[in-house]
């Protein structure tokens, strides 16, 4: 088996915060998430999320089975199979591809009756795949983008991931004023990955999108704010306003983390050598 269609109903499962868990990707590249299905799945096989329900069908999201473990079943006629499935490429609610596209494209397929973990035919499959590359996450014009000003409220309202955190000019004032260390913990990506991670850090957007209105208009050096992978993962995870930069300094410093960033062995050396040249103080 090369390809699977895993059908989710926001309405009868939503275990997941779906906007957190899109951003994570934007930023790691990478969720692991259980599904149940109802037929044997090989391990690599590609999964193609297919949204179902008031806001399906439609095609958004992409991952790989990386490995599958039988369930007690509930019902012996309806045996389960939990696989772990590594999505790799989601959309946010509203930029899925619409059913229109689907059933114009792919009209053979049964698109509002899906069986979880249906297997794709191989010519199906490609026919997901084209479509995917043409409207998948980067892929062709982007109508949402931000224009330099102020920002529309349309493009606030559909977005999941915040485009603000997005804004090349706004990011770098945000660095300018803020610098590229996490603002939570305190980590350097240049000082852990040397000149590949020069002058980066992802950009969290502090206000909400849900609360901003057609008005609104970006300050970055009070609106953003830099944020390892990490962090900026855990201060959307499990809630519907993410958590503020204090919070979550106190969060790991109540767990016992030592706030700080990575040093070299350069380093080290240098001061063992100071020392040395000192001597007993």
């Amino acid at each position: 088996m090369s390809a699977i269609i895993l059908g989710w109903d926001p309405a009868r499962w939503n275990q997941w915060n779906y906007a957190a868990v899109v951003e994570h990707v934007a930023v790691t590249g990478l969720h692991l998430e259980p599904w149940a299905v109802r037929r044997g799945v090989a391990a690599g096989a590609d999964a193609w999320l297919l949204l179902l329900g008031a806001h399906g069908p439609g095609l958004i999201g992409h991952g790989v089975v990386l490995s599958d473990q039988p369930e007690p079943a509930t019902n012996q006629d309806a045996p389960t199979i939990s696989v772990q499935v590594a999505f790799d490429a989601l959309l946010p609610l509203g930029d899925q591809v619409p059913a229109n596209v689907l059933l114009e494209t792919l009209p053979g397929l049964p698109w509002d009756s899906v069986e979880q973990g249906a297997e794709l035919a191989p010519g199906d499959e490609a026919g997901v795949r084209a479509l995917w590359a043409e409207f998948g996450p980067g892929q062709g014009p982007d109508p949402t983008l931000m224009t330099p000003g102020t920002y529309p409220d349309g493009a606030v309202a559909r977005l999941a991931v915040n485009r603000y955190e997005r804004d090349p000019v706004a990011r770098r004032a945000c660095m300018a004023h803020r610098g590229t260390n996490c603002a939570v913990c305190g980590f350097s990506f240049e000082m852990a990955y040397g000149e590949l991670g020069a002058g980066f850090i992802p950009i969290h957007h502090v206000v909400p999108a849900s609360e901003l209105g057609s008005s609104y208009q970006l300050d970055p050096l009070t609106d953003l704010v830099p944020l390892c992978a990490n962090c900026h993962a855990m201060a959307h995870h499990g809630v519907s306003s993410p958590r503020s930069v204090a919070e979550l300094r106190q969060i790991i410093a109540s767990a016992g983390y030592v706030r700080g960033t990575t040093v070299t062995s350069e380093e080290l050396e240098a001061q063992r050598i100071a020392r040395e040249v000192l001597g007993p103080q």
